[in-house]
């Protein structure tokens, strides 16, 4: 799946959701692309099409990068 498809999907579907919920159904929607095998390239390249999502993607990606260090600091203390 690309960028495109990635905001298309999102609009298509975000005006039917309630607007309390649109954060948490972002921040499914992008955790359930990754899970299906979107890279975070994609996800990042997604960005500028719309605001919720964006903000979604952004945290996605901080998130798996805090996780990547920490198990690189893991993987580190091994080897010792």
């Amino acid at each position: 799946m690309n960028e495109n498809q990635i905001a298309d999907i999102w609009l298509l579907f975000k005006e039917y959701l309630d607007k309390k919920t649109l954060e948490t159904v972002a921040d499914r929607y992008v955790e359930l692309m990754a899970d299906y095998g979107v890279t975070d390239k994609a996800l990042a390249s997604a960005t500028g099409t719309d605001e919720t999502l964006d903000k979604a993607i952004e945290y996605y990606l901080d998130e798996t990068s805090e996780d990547e260090e920490y198990e690189e600091e893991i993987d580190t203390d091994f080897e010792d």
